[in-house]
């Protein structure tokens, strides 16, 4: 079992050098800085808020479940991130890429990429059609974790299963 953990730890640390390192170019770092931003507190909670107050049914339902599931999203965030305190990688791997004033809790999970999902699967579940546009965007937002040396892989799978579950549950239970 232990093998089998540190096989795993192994390919985490692998992708993520890939990824964080391979990858870097000019033009991305400019986009991935940006586009990180997306799920952030800041702009998932005023976008929820405005879709959730300014726009006519169905998205103002919408809206409010979006930010049923982001609230709700964070409690495991938090207790995930108080038991299983993971050192970001910027931190410990040398070499790692990582731009101004980083972040320095804990990694596990990845609360930018649980906030997208979160903020975005109620949209996607209304609206199938949405998928060809959210989905690559919360996608995006996942990768510029990594990209930015903020987070391991596994740090960001969380934050996808986290958020989306959260999500999922949130508009299964409206119904």
């Amino acid at each position: 079992m232990n093998h089998l953990i540190e096989k795993l730890k192994q390919l985490d640390q692998q992708l993520f050098m890939r990824i964080n390192g391979r990858f870097h170019r000019s033009f991305l770092n400019f986009w991935f800085y940006h586009l990180t931003h997306l799920g952030g507190a800041r702009f998932t909670i005023l976008s929820i808020l405005f879709i959730w107050w300014l726009c006519p049914e169905p998205w103002s339902t919408i809206g409010l479940q979006a930010g049923v599931a982001l609230a709700v999203s964070h409690i495991p965030v938090a207790l995930s991130k108080k038991i299983y305190p993971r050192i970001r990688p910027y931190l410990i791997l040398p070499g790692t890429n990582t731009f101004r004033n980083p972040l320095t809790d804990h990694s596990f999970p990845s609360g930018h990429t649980t906030a997208i999902f979160s903020a975005t699967v109620p949209f996607m579940v209304a609206q199938p059609g949405l998928v060809l546009i959210l989905g690559p965007i919360a996608l995006l937002v996942a990768i510029s974790r990594i990209y930015l040396g903020l987070h391991y892989p596994s740090d960001v799978l969380a934050g996808v299963v986290i958020g989306t579950s959260v999500a999922l549950g949130t508009v299964a239970l409206w119904t």
